[in-house]
């Protein structure tokens, strides 16, 4: 199969200039001025941007979590990815109690089975760190996994202590292995939370008390000195304030091997979304939480001076009226206490068009940094560049034709999300994906999705480098 797209801007990290593609086989073979388009379908791209597909590194779907499980499987979530300009994500699989660090990629792996729509990866979170399970890091790679989580938080169930997570950066150095870590002090959390309940403070506004950002920056801290120790590649996932990103700031200017995220909803969901009167906060409920427009400020900033180098979604969609209607049940478990309150916003098809907007659209970041952010980093941090997040003869032909004078408003009615409400709701923007291609292949087009369930690949990944 031959395609050529004609006439389009093409815009990659570090590059703006027209120019067309043509595609074969997958692949992006040519790219230059009036290509020959023999025996080749023709896309006309004039007056669009032509982008390499968003790189999402922070998802969960088919997610089990606080007594229920998240609202969008591996099939609702990609969809909504593709129509958002969203061409590959990397989801956390977690490791169970006894078993090993395989058999939850493989669970996950289930979970996507015959419903894929992008192309994905995983990265394995160890939260059973025996001898056996760190000595397994190692091996990773044999199924082309080239990332391990470690929790710092969630006490009692996800977290790890310092030694478990000194002895896996060890071992992730030594295997040239991605070591992420959820940065937020869990033994301060578990205390307060124990406090906060047994005085009755059981509002959903009591989570941002239970979840100072003070501790962020002490736990992402001590996850960048270990790193510093042991020489390991530390990537902290969704930083949310200026606490955690000026120790991020730090370490970088140091020469550290670090680097980190934030999501989406950190520049535009805040404390006062949680404090509301009644039970709306608890659609704001994760961890770390929502905080200040001046923490929003300073991850722009970030953004822009690379401090931060990618943006994700850290998508876990729960209802928020759930367990009615056929639906599965979701934030509503949280009623009686909101340390019930299954944590997570969705956000996997807004990404792209909120950032750009925001972010190209009001000056606050170029086009090309945009393109870095939420696809060019992703994909070298996460080890398949440049298989994937460029437009290069060679790569993976992934690309967004996006119409920079479209304009929409987000709602939960029109997305195609399967949670039942939107972190975005009502926000006008301009700028939006048109035609998503991944492979080679138009996976939505003007508004139709044009692939069934299954044409997702897992990607294999490999040697991930700090940017």
């Amino acid at each position: 199969m031959k395609t050529l797209i004609k006439n389009g801007t093409v815009v990659t990290a570090s590059d703006t200039y027209k120019a067309d593609v043509l595609i074969e086989d997958e692949k992006i073979t040519m790219i230059g001025l009036n290509l020959p388009s023999d025996g080749a379908e023709i896309i006309d791209a004039a007056g669009l941007l032509l982008m390499p597909g968003g790189i999402d590194p922070h998802t969960h779907l088919d997610m089990p979590f606080g007594g229920t499980i998240t609202a969008d499987d591996f099939f609702t979530g990609q969809r909504a990815a593709a129509f958002g300009g969203t061409t590959c994500h990397i989801d956390f699989a977690l490791q169970q109690k006894g078993a090993t660090l395989k058999d939850g990629v493989e669970m996950w792996q289930k979970k996507a089975e015959g419903k894929t729509i992008t192309d994905y990866g995983f990265h394995i979170a160890i939260t059973d760190p025996t001898e056996a399970s760190i000595n397994e890091i190692a091996t990773l790679k044999d199924i082309g996994v080239a990332s391990l989580k470690v929790f710092q938080a969630y006490k009692g169930a996800f977290m790890v202590d310092d030694t478990a997570l000194y002895k896996a950066m060890e071992v992730a150095r030594d295997s040239d292995i991605m070591l992420m870590t959820h940065s937020e002090n869990g033994d301060a959390i578990a205390l307060l939370t124990e406090k906060l309940v047994s005085e009755g403070k059981l509002e959903p506004k009591y989570h941002l008390d239970a979840h100072p950002r003070e501790i962020e920056g002490e736990a992402t801290a001590r996850a960048i000195a270990l790193s510093a120790v042991t020489g390991a590649k530390l990537y902290v996932v969704h930083m949310s304030c200026s606490d955690s990103i000026e120790q991020m700031a730090l370490g970088r200017s140091k020469g550290y091997n670090v680097m980190g995220e934030t999501c989406t909803q950190y520049m535009f969901k805040f404390e006062d979304d949680m404090r509301v009167p009644g039970y709306e906060g608890a659609k704001w409920a994760c961890g770390p939480p929502v905080r200040t427009p001046k923490d929003a400020e300073y991850i722009w900033e970030a953004l822009r001076n690379t401090t931060l180098q990618c943006v994700a979604t850290d998508h876990c969609s729960f209802h928020y009226d759930g367990g009615v209607n056929g639906k599965i049940a979701g934030k509503e478990l949280g009623r009686e206490g909101w340390h019930k309150i299954p944590n997570g916003i969705p956000g996997i098809e807004d990404r792209m068009p909120v950032m750009y907007h925001n972010g190209v659209n009001s000056g606050r970041i170029s086009l090309n940094r945009f393109v870095a952010i939420t696809s060019t980093n992703v994909a070298k941090s996460m080890g398949m560049y440049p298989q994937k997040g460029t437009i290069a003869v060679g790569s993976d032909a992934d690309i967004v034709l996006w119409d920079p004078e479209k304009e929409h408003t987000i709602s939960a009615k029109t997305h195609h999300m399967a949670v039942d409400y939107n972190a975005y709701e009502g926000m006008q923007i301009k700028g939006l994906p048109v035609r998503t291609i991944i492979r080679g292949t138009t996976v939505v087009n003007n508004g139709e999705l044009c692939v069934e369930k299954g044409f997702g690949k897992y990607v294999r990944r490999a040697n991930p480098v700090i940017v």
